[in-house]
């Protein structure tokens, strides 16, 4: 992995980081900081994101979710129907058995 500057990352255990510079040179070419307790610290990484041997602060990439809501009828045979909304899948109620929910809520390439 490579770290950009046109993505978003945070640490393996999660916490926030702000990337100021991928060009510094040396073993630590990456500098930035981390959110902890509140208060920006600063931190170099590896060019590849590690901040040493497996650290908590190594960089993981954020990926932008993907947030969606589908109404599905549910019918007796094999086929069901999805829809944008409740009011969509209501105009096609013929032989539903069921009109269910879905929310999806997921990273951006998930299941690839």
């Amino acid at each position: 992995m490579m770290i950009s500057m046109d993505k978003q990352y945070r640490t393996k255990s999660g916490l926030e980081v702000r990337i100021y510079a991928t060009d510094v040179g040396g073993d630590f070419p990456i500098h930035g900081a981390v959110l902890i307790d509140g208060k920006w610290k600063f931190r170099a990484w590896r060019y590849t994101g590690s901040w040493g041997a497996e650290s908590e602060y190594d960089l993981i990439e954020v990926k932008p979710r993907i947030q969606r809501e589908y109404w599905v009828n549910v019918k007796h045979n094999d086929y069901s129907s999805l829809h944008y909304t409740r009011k969509a899948a209501d105009t096609y109620p013929d032989d539903r058995i069921a009109c269910v929910k879905i929310i999806i809520d997921c990273e951006e390439g998930e299941g690839l």
